[in-house]
């Protein structure tokens, strides 16, 4: 059977996480807008718990967490709704980087077409973007930075740290995609000065469908967002429509597994990481973002070697894929890897690998024979 490799698109479910998701699905269904009743009342309940679970990870308030479809939403409602605090400051600049997810880049452009000057940070070779670009682009008139945590095809991990430092005097906003990150990688969102913190919990071995935004208060002061969609006053007025509340009790159970359980399932990944990168060594590989990356991501590819060959060639051993899942359809080069400057070439053949701590063990070695046979 199939090894399934290709966790940065959708991870499996948590067990604890899917027990959680049935009981507020069968048993505990009351709609968490409803007052007057005890079922109601519960799912009130379980929706807070959830929002504090979640707030624990990034040392945020319960009431700063909002909860949304997921991360490409969190997304939009960042960018899109920050627009008009932009047009009536007459702050329309922003920067964000060429690696972004399309959830962060394509609502970017639809500012543009609006009359705003977006900034696209190119990265190095290494697929990390440099503080000092960042501070070399910022203006007097810059509303909003944009850089992901880690990036979805190559793993690396985006030095947030250092580019925080270049904020320090200026009241930009800062946001964060972090689907691939949250739970992951310890402390950094922790650091009060990110604005906002988009979450996805399918990526968190949580249900598919929902996510949520973290929108830090400054001081006692929110965010001016504005909705981006209507329709009820829930989430503050930012988010309407009916609480999925099994979805959002699976994602607060879900961080909470995170936060107890970050440090082995990171050695459960980096143990399969060495495997891997032993084993992919005769094939003398060139890697893609390879250092300062997640745990559980390796981007690589073999001259000689086209990608879509090679997932043909490793059906029936190992489900891997050649770049985002939101473009996988397409046959449009990878702009991450564009981005970095990689050979047309080197970019047809990447192949992205991608695990996580329930992950069974895998045969490498089947995986490197099979695309042996290719060259």
């Amino acid at each position: 059977m199939s090894v399934y490799l290709d966790c940065n698109a959708t991870a499996p479910i948590d067990p604890a996480v899917a027990a959680v998701v049935t009981k507020y699905l069968i048993e505990e269904f009351g709609n968490a807008g409803s007052r007057t009743h005890d079922f109601g009342t519960r799912a009130k309940q379980a929706v807070e718990k959830a929002r504090q679970q979640l707030a624990l990870v990034a040392s945020a308030g319960k009431d700063e967490v909002i909860f949304t479809s997921g991360a490409t939403e969190s997304n939009n409602l960042v960018i899109l709704g920050l627009a008009p605090e932009g047009e009536k400051t007459g702050k329309k600049h922003i920067i964000t980087t060429a690696i972004e997810h399309k959830a962060v880049l394509e609502p970017n452009e639809a500012l543009e077409k609006r009359g705003f000057e977006v900034t696209y940070l190119k990265p190095d070779f290494d697929g990390r973007i440099k503080p000092k670009d960042l501070a070399d682009a910022l203006r007097d008139d810059t509303l909003l930075v944009s850089i992901m945590h880690a990036n979805n095809e190559t793993g690396a991990i985006q030095p947030l740290a250092e580019c925080l430092e270049q904020l320090k005097g200026h009241d930009a906003y800062f946001h964060t995609d972090a689907a691939q990150s949250f739970g992951k990688i310890p402390k950094t969102l922790e650091n009060k000065r990110i604005d906002f913190i988009s979450v996805s919990a399918h990526k968190l071995y949580g249900p598919k469908g929902v996510g949520a935004l973290i929108a830090r208060k400054r001081g006692y002061k929110r965010t001016p967002l504005s909705a981006i969609m209507f329709g009820g006053g829930q989430e503050k007025g930012l988010r309407p429509g009916t609480l999925p509340v099994h979805l959002i009790a699976g994602l607060g159970e879900a961080a909470e597994q995170a936060l107890q359980n970050q440090t082995q399932r990171k050695e459960a990944c980096l143990k399969l990481k060495d495997e891997a990168l032993s084993a992919l060594s005769e094939l003398n590989p060139r890697y893609h973002g390879a250092d300062n990356a997640l745990a559980h991501t390796i981007n690589f590819s073999v001259p000689g070697i086209n990608s879509e060959a090679a997932i043909v060639a490793l059906k029936g051993i190992a489900a891997v894929s050649n770049g985002s899942a939101c473009t996988s359809q397409s046959y449009t080069l990878s702009h991450v890897l564009t981005a970095m400057d990689m050979p047309q070439e080197e970019i047809m053949g990447a192949i992205r690998v991608s695990w996580c701590h329930m992950t069974e063990t895998v045969d490498w070695s089947a995986i490197v024979r099979a695309l042996k046979e290719l060259l």
